[in-house]
């Protein structure tokens, strides 16, 4: 017997189950699915998905166990085998869908399953521009650079922390990014503007995947399907938009099956749709509130001694030596004290020294930690004698350590300081 099945429809078909199954692997469906405590886990991350998905990378690929999915990287072994396994698995069911609906009868069928996916696709990518957009508009996704980030040589800056510093260190353009996703997550909510909002989604998106894939950051994955669902959700279009936009021919008004069969069910349903936007809104804006007063967030406490402090003198053991000559870990150059619990030390060669720290202040006490460890500790007492001078005296490993410092005026960094200028002279030393 002959299988019938346009070419169209099995693209289509291929579409539902790949795409499908990638949004419920990732944060995507749960980004949908969002409460003030919650949020639906990614299933790729939780069993039977996450064993099939390890079971096949040590197996098939070699990878060597452990394997990483959590953490700020979507681009893992994990996460590559795991979007191989969804691809052949969409591949067979696509396959099998075919055979088993020989005459067509079932892709016929299948209008109100189109229409339904082609509803969550639609609020699915506009969660995930909302999440992404709100987080710029109240700037958290790209905090402004640390002090850290300030002393260190951009030379030894990562293409992603580059990335980072570059967008942190313009509010505005980050903003202006933000608003444009949200705007794109505003206009997909609302069906009849649905097509101008996967219009300006696909442009945000292949400008977040080409930063991704040029400074190397770690959702290049990510970035590139929500590409591929802002292409889906506009697919009905695409003979609509060429008209207008290329062959300079009328469009006709666009042909979108209704939800439902009466009016008043479909006006409830607008309705629906722009509660729950409205709703994604707030959840949105409720998790970037809560990043931007938490750790490392902008808003998070700041150290009593906030600053750079340069090391102007450092005695070991009651000896005043150049920091060439002290053991490596003495090597200070200098002191910063940025987050209220933690304390970084940059030696002569520019490496960082990261500590734990609580700084008391009526008892002029400074008290760090070492990694995990819950032996390790060492005790300074600080004395403040100007507002830009800081003396640590102390006891670490077992050295007596004396420490003066000098603050560094955060009005000599550039970075802190650039401002707009619609007349601007030539930029010294520029050929």
């Amino acid at each position: 017997m002959t299988i019938y099945c346009p070419v169209g429809t099995v693209f289509l078909r291929f579409a539902l189950v790949y795409l499908g199954l990638y949004m419920l692997a990732t944060q995507i469906a749960g980004g949908v699915f969002i409460t003030p405590v919650a949020a639906l886990p990614a299933l790729g991350m939780v069993w039977p998905l996450r064993g099939i998905t390890e079971w096949t990378a040590i197996t098939l690929f070699g990878a060597t166990p452990p394997l990483i999915y959590v953490g700020n990287s979507g681009d893992t072994v994990f996460h590559w085998t795991q979007t191989f396994l969804l691809l052949v698995i969409a591949i067979v069911a696509t396959a099998v869908w075919v055979a088993v609906d020989r005459d067509g009868v079932g892709a016929r069928r299948a209008v109100p399953l189109q229409k339904w996916f082609r509803l969550f696709v639609r609020f699915a990518l506009a969660a995930q521009m909302f999440y992404y957009g709100i987080a710029k508009v109240i700037p958290t996704q790209f905090p402004p650079p640390s002090l850290v980030t300030l002393v260190e040589p951009v030379g030894h800056l990562a293409l992603a922390d580059m990335l980072w510093t570059f967008v942190g260190s313009s509010t505005s353009y980050q903003i202006f990014t933000g608003c444009a996703e949200l705007i794109a997550g505003l206009l997909l909510v609302v069906p009849q503007t649905t097509p101008l909002g996967a219009l300006i989604a696909l442009a945000d998106m292949i400008q977040v995947f080409v930063l991704n894939m040029t400074y190397d950051f770690a959702l290049k994955q990510l970035s590139f399907h929500l590409i591929l669902l802002s292409l889906f959700v506009l697919a009905p279009d695409v003979k609509r938009l060429a008209n207008v936009l290329v062959l300079n021919r009328p469009a006709p008004p666009r042909d979108e099956p209704p939800l439902f069969a009466t009016p008043r069910a479909n006006r409830m349903a607008l309705v629906a749709q722009l509660a729950a936007g409205v709703y994604l809104i707030a959840m949105f804006t409720n998790l970037s509130l809560r990043f931007w007063e938490g750790p490392g967030g902008p808003g998070s406490p700041r150290s009593p001694l906030y600053g750079i402090w340069d090391v102007e003198e450092l005695s070991v053991d009651g000896e005043v030596r150049p920091p060439a000559l002290n053991d490596y870990d003495r090597r200070w150059r200098r002191v910063i004290f940025d987050a209220d619990n933690v304390i970084v030390f940059q030696r002569t060669d520019d490496s960082f020294a990261h500590y734990g720290v609580s700084v008391d202040v009526g008892r002029r006490l400074v008290a760090m930690t070492k990694g995990n460890s819950r032996i390790w500790k060492a005790v300074f007492v600080y004395d403040r004698p100007a507002a830009d001078r800081l003396v640590l005296t102390g006891e670490m490993d077992g050295r007596r350590i004396r420490a003066d410092l000098q603050l560094v005026g955060l009005d000599t960094f550039r970075l802190l300081n650039g401002r707009f200028r619609w007349v601007r002279p030539p930029a010294p030393y520029a050929d």
